[in-house]
Parts: C-alpha cells; structure tokens; sequence
C-alpha cells in the first residue's frame, strides 16, 4: 500500500491544521473513521489526529479503501495544478502578456472559472501576474544593463513611458538610483528604543527605506554607498515616534510610508505578508502561491530575508511548512516576542545546540 514516501508526518499534520494552500498536491489526508481522504486545504472540520493517515496521492488513499470528499473534491487537485503549470510556462515564455481567454483555453476551463482558479492558487490575477513577471524582467535586466533604457526595451515595454509611469510605485527609488546604491538619494537615520531593542529607521523624502535592530550609521552607509547619509533632524522627529509606537503595538494597523525596493516577485510576498492578519501566521509555500510562482518556496523565504523593514512588513508572520519559525535577521527571540505580542499560537521554536 502507498503511503507518502518519506513524508515528515509532523509537517503533514501542521499543513493540514493550517489549511494551507500549498500543501494541496503533495499529498492527501485520509480520515479513517469517515472512510474519506481530502486536500490539506479542506475547509470540513478537523479530524482527530489519530484517525488520520497521509497518503501520497488519492490513487493510494483508494487503494486503502478511502473515496474522495465531495466537498474539497481532492482529485482535481492533479488536473489544476497541471492546468495551472501549463499556463505558468505559457506566461514566462510569452513576449506580451496573453489574453484571459486563450490562457483559459490553454488550461481547459472557461474564463470565468480560471480567473478564479488562478486567483485562488496565486493571490492575483492573471494579467496581474502577468505585469508582475515584464516588471521582474525589468529589475533583473536593471541589474545587468549599463542603461536603463535598454533594461526597459528588454524587458517588454513598449517604451520609456509606460514603463515610467508606475516605475515609482514598485521600484519606491528611482531606477538609477534603485541599480546604483541610492545615487541621488538624501537618506535620514535616527535611533530610537522599542520593546525589542534599539531600533535604526532611515528615511528618504518618500518614506521610510529601511527599519533595522543591532545596526548602526555603518551599515546603512554599506547598504547605500553612494546615498548622502544625514543623521535626522527635529523634521523627522514625529515619524521616528510613530515607527517606535508601529514596532511597539504590532498588532495595529500603520500607515507609514514606506520606500521599498526589490524585485517584482519580493514585493508580491510583501505585499502578501502585510495581509496576514495579526497574531496569524503563513508558510512560505502559500507565499509563493500568493506571490504568483507557487514553485518558489525558497525564493519566498530569501523574499522574506531580503526585507529592508522589519516589522512595518511583517515578516515575522512567514513561518515553515512544519510550523516552526523559520529564520528571522534579527534572531528567532524576537520574532517569538512579536508573534506573542499579536498573540499569536506559540510555534515551536527549534532546540539549541550545545
């Protein structure tokens, strides 16, 4: 009989009691006492955990002698997420962004239904992710080009303005100065004591662009090496208050602003994590899935760790698939005390060595 090969059954169960999205696949969860087997995501009542088997697909739960739940209806599972990786391809391979219904008839579906399949399983639209994977083109040629305006042509864009036009909005610093370390750019820098330490917040004229423990004028020269770096003055006085009162009370909305540079798919996992509830938690494969590339589980934890401000993005809320904490810049003690702080479930922290 087949059951999950090397499955870690702890991870399995957390999955499940999480209803997490990016489980759905991987495996399936056979309830011995209703005879029936699910997706990980099944929104029907949790079952007792010692009624419960794992199975690595459904072919194996009926194997067992399980059907399938009528209501998470498991077996489609394989057919979405072929229908979903086929459009994947199609998107990343396409020079302009294809239409809803020539990606809907590529996967099999009517409009209607893939666009909210595709929604469900990513975050965002089709023609959202779309315009996500030309502005990822962009920043990566960004990085390599000597020009900005080849970067723009290589990326897709028909030309200088359309890209300009929303250039500011999801790179925050201008493209130049995005590629060149803050060329340009005045960045103001101030200090100030949270519950969980001293606290570094810089800002430039549209927000703040980096919130940071343990650091100092130092290393935010590193990080912005050609940024003209001015200790803060009284102007700024009010908005290193309200950073210390967003970091103490985390569990309270902000509006802050905010300058942030990454990559297209880092800012769809910000985005992601800043819609996580307080005191509410996600694993970094459902990340992914919202983010637009449910592949990139790894890429959605180096999202997390290349995050210039903490807190005010809460990444302290993306946690492993196995419901332990995952890593956090500024050390697992204190994103235990945020967690605890929005009253979050205690996750189990990983014992220390020695």
């Amino acid at each position: 009989m087949k059951t999950a090969k090397a499955m870690n059954e702890e991870a399995a169960w957390a999955a499940v009691m999480a209803r997490d999205r990016g489980a759905d696949g991987r495996f399936v969860t056979g309830v011995l006492t209703t005879g029936i087997y699910c997706r990980p995501s099944c929104a029907a009542r949790h079952p007792k955990r010692e009624n419960v088997r794992f199975f690595a697909d459904g072919a194996a739960a009926r194997a067992a002698g399980l059907r399938p739940c009528l209501r998470c209806k498991p077996d489609e599972v394989t057919r979405e997420a072929e229908a979903l990786a086929k459009v994947y391809r199609l998107l990343e391979a396409a020079e302009e962004p294809p239409s809803l219904n020539h990606l809907a008839d590529a996967a099999g579906y009517s409009p209607h239904h893939f666009h909210r399949l595709f929604k469900r399983a990513t975050g965002v639209t089709p023609a959202e992710y779309a315009r996500g994977k030309r502005a990822r083109n962009m920043t990566e040629s960004l990085e390599a080009s000597g020009r900005v305006t080849d970067a723009i042509y290589d990326a897709g864009y028909s030309g200088p303005g359309r890209f300009y036009a929303d250039a500011k909005a999801r790179l925050g610093m201008t493209p130049s100065a995005w590629r060149d370390g803050g060329r340009g750019e005045t960045i103001r820098w101030a200090v100030a004591e949270t519950f969980l330490g001293k606290m570094l917040v810089a800002a430039t004229e549209k927000g703040i662009c980096r919130l940071s423990f343990d650091e100092d004028e130092a290393e935010l020269r590193r990080r912005f090496p050609n940024a003209a770096i001015e200790p803060a003055g009284q102007d700024m006085a009010e908005l290193v208050q309200r950073t210390v009162d967003a970091v103490n009370r985390p569990e309270r909305p902000h509006d802050l602003p905010l300058d942030v540079r990454g990559t297209a798919f880092q800012q769809a996992v910000w985005r992601e994590l800043s819609r996580i509830p307080p005191g509410e938690s996600l694993s970094y494969a459902a990340l992914a899935a919202k983010a637009g590339n449910p592949n990139a589980v790894r890429a959605a934890g180096t999202a997390c760790g290349a995050n210039h401000i903490a807190v005010l993005i809460p990444c302290h809320r993306a946690r492993r698939g196995d419901n332990t904490p995952g890593g956090y810049a500024y050390g697992v003690e204190r994103k235990a005390k945020l967690l605890e702080r929005e009253g979050a479930p205690q996750m189990s922290l990983p014992a220390r060595s020695g």
